[in-house]
């Protein structure tokens, strides 16, 4: 054989290798198995670890009571609000945990819509993510209202002092698009579990848990007259969450746009936010999965593909989050209005410099490392790099609320904002009220979607057995699995 030949066939082979389309499900495991795996966690004894992390992160999220009875008790001046910065860390927290939900939601529906197999090993714990995510936001709006047995009023009810809101106000918008958010991706949320509900159920060893999980599973039989009304009620939440992926935190952009103040007053912050959401959210994805992968031996369904298709995600929302930050300046530039103009220049390089080149270095630098194989492909080094998200993420929130109004149009009013014990308290009880309702999440709730990943498996397909080497391979799931395999 000529070397050319040899050299073509050799760049053929490799081209063709590129091209194969990886499983999603390593080592050709059987139905039974990922029915086995996945419930074994949640029916064996809690490990040690899982005890000592909960009771950890339990007390860390005892501290956003107490943060928020003494708040209410004592006053908004125990947080570090001033004149002119009557937004800070509160309304920072808000928004920075509203983007962490966003990478759930469209996992869950837009990738659902676009047929994107993939999201099924992913899409259970990121829903879950979003739903305490949007948990530990809405505290703060709630109680930066200062008299928060007042904050019924935000709801449109009729009351005896006719008090009607002002419709035309986001902050108002906020609180329909807030709360339409969290009340669809829980009843997402809760009907993707419904046939994984009652796998548990039929499985249960203990009254108790039979109950439980027979409560929960609404009479599930894995019927075809079920299955039918599920798909159609699942495609019809993927069509209504869809939209409140981009209205949800373009709304939340609002209530910084609307206003006229420098630095805010810009048009870029809809698709910016919307942006950095989604960046932050599956950086906080990936933070969660990957450790949970190493302990519970999940690799074989959290491949990873499935990490380097999220780390790609993390590379381009984090340039275009880039683009739009030299899109700030320029447009600041173009302008040619001198408020607008120091605006961004003090953002850089004032008082609050390190915020704003911390914000750079983590949500544009960093991710740029996604470029290199290598680095998609080590899992603790995708570990460490989303680190840096998870972090540039909260800065850049900080950054816009903060930065834009600690300096008003007078020198006179000009001030500076430093975080009081209880702003930092009450931000570490948020973090660990978060992680704590994962931890009982992964503990009494499946963290892998079973029956959807059993549908991308090669035992799914009719016509897979005529051309797949492993289709022996396939065992027979047991009579009590309500897993559906599409015949």
């Amino acid at each position: 054989m000529r070397p050319a030949d040899s050299s073509a066939q050799a760049a053929f082979a490799k081209a063709a290798d590129y091209l194969e389309r990886r499983p999603l499900v390593s080592n050709h495991r059987p139905l039974s198995w990922i029915t086995q795996h996945v419930c074994q966690i949640v029916e064996e004894r809690a490990p040690k670890w899982w005890w000592i992390l909960t009771i950890t992160f339990g007390a860390m999220a005892a501290l956003t009571p107490a943060m928020l009875t003494y708040l209410v008790s004592t006053g908004v001046g125990v947080w570090g609000l001033n004149v002119p910065v009557c937004w800070a860390w509160d309304i920072t927290n808000f928004v920075f945990w509203i983007g962490i939900g966003h990478a759930g939601t469209l996992i869950s529906a837009i990738l659902f819509l676009t047929r994107q197999k993939w999201r099924t090993s992913i899409n259970r714990s990121a829903e879950a993510m979003t739903i305490f995510a949007v948990i530990c936001a809405g505290i703060f709006p709630a109680f930066h209202v200062g008299r928060v047995w007042m904050a019924w009023f935000l709801a449109p009810v009729p009351n005896a002092n006719a008090i009607w809101q002002n419709f035309r106000s986001p902050l108002l918008w906020d609180v329909f698009a807030v709360s339409t958010y969290f009340t669809v991706s829980l009843i997402f949320w809760y009907l993707g579990l419904i046939p994984d509900l009652a796998s548990l159920r039929d499985r249960a060893t203990t009254r108790l848990r039979q109950m439980a999980y027979g409560l929960l599973a609404l009479g599930w039989r894995g019927s075809n007259r079920h299955w039918t009304h599920y798909e159609k009620t699942y495609l019809i939440l993927a069509g209504i969450s869809t939209p409140l992926v981009l209205s949800v935190h373009s709304v939340v952009s609002f209530d910084f746009a609307t206003s006229i103040v420098p630095g805010w007053h810009t048009t870029i912050f809809p698709p910016y936010f919307v942006a950095g959401a989604i960046f932050g959210g599956f950086a906080m994805v990936l933070t969660l999965l990957i450790p949970f992968r190493e302990i519970y031996k999940l690799h074989d369904l959290v491949t990873d593909k499935h990490i380097d298709n999220m780390c790609k995600i993390i590379l381009l929302t984090g340039s275009l989050v880039g683009y739009a930050y030299s899109m700030e300046f320029f447009i600041a530039w173009y302008s040619g209005n001198p408020f607008e103009i120091y605006a961004f220049t003090n953002r850089a390089f004032g008082p609050y410099w390190w915020a704003y080149w911390a914000m750079i270095t983590c949500n544009v630098a960093a991710p740029q490392l996604f470029w290199f194989k290598y680095c998609r492909q080590n899992p603790w080094v995708v570990l460490a790099i989303v680190m840096f998200p998870n972090t540039g993420m909260w800065f850049e929130r900080f950054v816009i609320i903060v930065t834009s109004i600690h300096r008003d149009f007078l020198p006179s009013s000009w001030g500076y904002f430093s975080p009081t014990w209880v702003d930092i308290t009450l931000f570490i009880g948020t973090i660990g009220l978060f992680v704590f309702l994962f931890l009982l999440f992964v503990r009494f709730l499946p963290i892998i979607n079973m029956f959807e990943v059993k549908g991308i498996t090669p035992q799914a397909d009719p016509h897979a057995e005529a051309h797949s080497p492993h289709a022996n391979e396939q065992a027979i799931p047991h009579p009590s699995e309500t897993s559906r395999v599409h015949a």
